[in-house]
């Protein structure tokens, strides 16, 4: 077994220590990325081919609309997964077992949230190289993909502050996937991601526009298509800091609340 030394104290060592362990987590437990992994692909396959010549009148035209919209889904979906994988640790006694060890208090469940990256990244990949294979060229270039990517992962990151927070509050982990579906699916379905907003009824209008999903999206899809980094690309990205900001500190709360 592999050894893992600990100095209390040691904040950004531990720390990487922890994100080290979740990452060994994910590499001897395949299925913890079949949700990043299993659902941008098929998603994008399949409302591409169902839906691209009834939306757009052939698929390529709908792939512009359905790869951002799915990136997001996925990103949803991804950062979902966060407060599961800390329900998990708390209902099987981890923490108490890190409780006991000489490190810093909070590095477990920073570690947990840092490893998160890594299945954002491959949630990102996953979805924008479907879309490619299956004919997507953005408009905007490489460096605005990149842009894109980085602002997806930036948002799916942010959100997990969320869905970790709920993995600490919520009691049940059963409880907790429910919930984090439910909201992940009406949060994607309820914005642009997969039709324009112009074709929904009007009251179904005004909640896509006041959905943060849709402003996400739009930023995303602004790079893709135009390659220009605008006002909404700033926007996301200040509410995403104003998400952690705002989260971070109550999940530390209720985290030491539960040691």
């Amino acid at each position: 077994m592999e050894q893992i030394h600990l100095r209390k104290g040691n904040i950004l060592q531990n720390t990487g220590t922890m994100a080290y362990r979740n990452l060994l987590k994910t590499i001897h437990n395949p299925e913890r990325l079949m949700d990043v992994v299993v659902i941008p692909i098929v998603f994008m396959l399949m409302f591409s081919q169902l839906f691209g010549g009834a939306i757009s009148g052939n698929v390529k035209s709908y792939l512009a609309i359905i790869v951002p919209g799915i990136l997001m889904q996925g990103i949803l979906s991804s950062a979902a997964g966060s407060g599961s994988q800390i329900r998990e640790d708390l209902d099987t006694g981890v923490f108490d077992r890190f409780k006991s060890l000489p490190m810093a208090n909070i590095a477990p469940l920073a570690g947990q949230l840092f490893a998160d990256i890594l299945r954002l990244i491959i949630c990102t990949i996953c979805s924008l190289g479907t879309g490619f294979l299956i004919g997507y060229r953005p408009e905007g270039g490489v460096g605005a993909v990149f842009l894109a990517a980085f602002l997806a992962i930036v948002s799916g990151w942010a959100i997990s502050w969320i869905f970790a927070l709920l993995g600490l509050v919520l009691t049940s982990t059963t409880l907790l996937q429910s919930f984090s579906m439910i909201v992940s699916m009406v949060m994607a379905f309820l914005s642009s991601a997969f039709v324009p907003i112009n074709t929904l009824p009007k009251w179904l209008q005004t909640v896509a526009n006041i959905n943060p999903v849709t402003h996400m999206i739009a930023a995303i899809r602004s790079l893709l298509d135009k390659g220009i980094w605008g006002k909404e690309d700033w926007f996301c990205l200040i509410v995403c800091v104003g998400i952690v900001l705002i989260f971070a500190p109550l999940t530390v709360i209720a985290y030491n609340k539960k040691n």
